[in-house]
């Protein structure tokens, strides 16, 4: 069995998914020097041993990241048999391809980071488009938190529920909760301008008049694309507004949009630990790495 060494941005979820499997946790020594670079320490003996290094990447983005780097490096170094990086929130995953003259991709630079830094298997959930695991030449694996999510509402009493995608980039995860829900779904049209960021939604001719709506997504950062959708929602006459998503950046002001917008309620996963993260992701997490393991 492994043993799961508990990065500093995911030391409640790796606990968690070390307990599904019934592994060792190891705790991870962290601090910042003055100058703000990092230091990290792994604390216990990993020789010979299968080592799961947990370590989600959200804000600050290049601080969790670095330390992600630092640890992988840091187990290859101890002579671990074999690394798995469990990356919940994986950091850099919107920036694809070059929208633009001259754009770095970032999410090819940190594939390479991770590959460079000594692991041989990459584990992410609701990667922002899938195709990014084709970048890794070592085996990477995304698996989904929606059918969670879709059984966590599923324990309310809804109204005719209602299932909806921001944009059709998520109209799989609606299709997912919708499932679980035994609901109707379906997803707005989104453009953004890649020079200002401005987002225009378009609705679609939905019938949400008197029933409960359930928003989902992989990623609330501002939230104004989800404030645009509740508020059509809220003039097209939908009963209640709730919205979910995998990984609840939520930059400041962002709730305080999404609620004058009209939702009622704002859930999400223990990929990145918030105050809105009410589902855990431990055990689809430990379900892919008995895969792989």
């Amino acid at each position: 069995m492994a043993k799961i060494v508990l990065g500093p941005a995911s030391v409640e979820l790796g606990k968690k998914v070390a307990q599904e499997l019934g592994a060792d946790a190891i705790s991870v020594e962290a601090k910042s020097f003055p100058d703000g670079e990092s230091y990290i320490r792994i604390v216990d003996d990993i020789s010979g041993e299968r080592v799961i290094v947990a370590q989600s990447t959200y804000s600050p983005q290049d601080k969790h990241l670095m330390q992600l780097l630092l640890l992988l490096d840091a187990a290859r170094d101890l002579k671990a048999s074999e690394i798995i990086a469990v990356v919940p929130y994986f950091a850099y995953s919107r920036q694809d391809k070059r929208f633009r003259l001259g754009e770095a991709v970032s999410v090819e630079t940190v594939v390479k980071l991770i590959e460079a830094a000594g692991a041989d298997s990459f584990v992410t959930v609701d990667v922002h488009t899938e195709k990014i695991l084709n970048l890794f030449k070592i085996r990477a694996m995304n698996v989904s938190a929606m059918a969670t999510i879709g059984k966590y509402f599923s324990r309310f009493k809804l109204k005719e529920p209602y299932v909806l995608a921001p944009d059709e980039g998520s109209v799989d995860r609606a299709r997912t909760v919708a499932g679980q829900l035994a609901a109707e779904y379906s997803f707005f049209q989104k453009q953004r301008d890649r020079v200002t960021g401005t987002i225009k939604t378009e609705a679609r001719d939905v019938d949400i008049k008197d029933r409960d709506v359930v928003i989902v997504d992989d990623i609330i950062s501002t939230g104004l694309t989800i404030a645009n959708v509740a508020s059509i929602l809220r003039e097209q006459g939908a009963r209640t507004i709730y919205v979910a998503c995998t990984h609840p950046l939520l930059l400041p002001g962002a709730k305080e949009k999404i609620f004058a917008a009209g939702a009622s309620e704002i859930v999400g996963t223990d990929c990145i630990q918030s105050d809105v993260s009410r589902i855990s992701v431990a055990s689809v997490i430990a379900e892919s790495l008995r895969k792989i393991m």
